[in-house]
């Protein structure tokens, strides 16, 4: 019988990948066994001995980036897509929340303050300077917030009340692309894990409270109706998005909920962290999906998730359920 190994690629993480692989090989599914990744060599165009790869860690180190990209290429199915994992950002991802239709915070774009390395003063000529600040703080209106473009999670995130306090927090920034987002004052938050298509699950949280307690919620329960939304509204940015494992943050603000934060392709699912019920959620549903990418994985095509975003942009794209065949020399013409 052939065996595919489901292969999970970590960090720091201690409680969420043991458990995932111990979860995987607990089901006893023929042929389907689970790992922690290990790599001793990494030649171009070869194939891994996994024939599908959860990444946890790779927007930390680009050598694990590089490697998935080549196992992608040589048919592993690697959850995210790590070619469209090293694209995205979070204003973007709001953008795209805008074409769709999908409620999200006023976010304008801001250069970085310092210069990126290797650039001078005639890199940017086509910036004007003075930005036009007043029309960028009538937009998104004070308090605001200000938060690194590309960044994960709640690094690098202030509130910002004061225009004198923005330009201080901006100069701080360094080189730093940041955005500056509208404040959303909630009635309601929501952390959801998002899996595989159609999996959802809605979590109460509370950005406000200390780390440990964001998961506690002492506040009144959300109708029926308002979960279905969010539900719908998760799903569908992941799906434009492409992603098969993330997390999206709303802020409900007089019953319309807003996407805060929706490119956490790693998010948070250690046990002390999340809790019991939900690190129970996430650990079994994410078995669930490797063992399905696994069983419906096609050897001698690259097996990857592509958004809507892409499918609908790109000429020629497979329909939902294809896969790309690896490019070959004698396509190349």
């Amino acid at each position: 019988m052939e065996i595919k190994k489901i292969g999970i690629l970590f960090g720091q993480e201690d409680s969420f990948p043991n458990a995932f692989v111990d979860t995987i090989n607990s089901r006893n599914v023929p042929g389907i066994v689970a790992e922690k990744v290990s790599i001793d060599k990494v030649m171009q165009g070869e194939p891994t001995e996994y024939t599908v790869i959860l990444d946890r860690i790779s927007h930390d180190a680009p050598f694990y980036r590089a490697y998935l990209k080549n196992a992608a290429m040589s048919g592993t199915y690697v959850m995210n897509n790590p070619f469209w994992w090293s694209a995205d950002e979070k204003f973007f991802n709001n953008a795209l929340a805008v074409k769709l239709g999908i409620p999200v915070p006023k976010s304008v774009l801001l250069p970085s303050h310092d210069m990126p390395p290797n650039t001078k003063e005639g890199s940017f000529r086509n910036l004007k300077y003075p930005m036009d600040w007043q029309s960028i703080f009538n937009y998104t209106g004070l308090p605001a917030y200000m938060k690194p473009h590309d960044g994960g999670g709640w690094r690098g995130v202030t509130k910002i009340e004061s225009i004198e306090q923005f330009f201080e927090v901006y100069k701080d920034s360094g080189t730093d692309v940041m955005m500056l987002q509208e404040e959303i004052t909630f009635d309601y938050y929501f952390r959801c894990y998002y899996l595989a298509g159609d999996r959802v699950h809605i979590m109460y949280y509370e950005p406000r409270n200390p780390h440990h307690l964001r998961y506690t919620w002492n506040g009144p329960q959300a109708s029926a109706e308002l979960m279905e939304t969010v539900r719908k509204y998760t799903i569908a940015l992941n799906q434009g998005l492409g992603y098969d494992f993330n997390t999206v943050e709303w802020a409900v603000r007089d019953g319309i909920p807003y996407a805060i934060d929706f490119c956490n392709p790693a998010p948070d699912a250690e046990r002390l962290s999340v809790g019991e019920e939900n690190f129970a959620w996430i650990i079994q549903n994410a078995a669930d999906m490797a063992i399905e990418k696994a069983l419906n994985h096609k050897p001698g095509v690259v097996n990857l998730s592509f958004g809507t975003f892409i499918k609908n942009s790109v000429y020629g794209f497979p329909h939902k359920g294809e896969t790309l065949p690896i490019f070959s020399a004698a396509s190349t013409n």
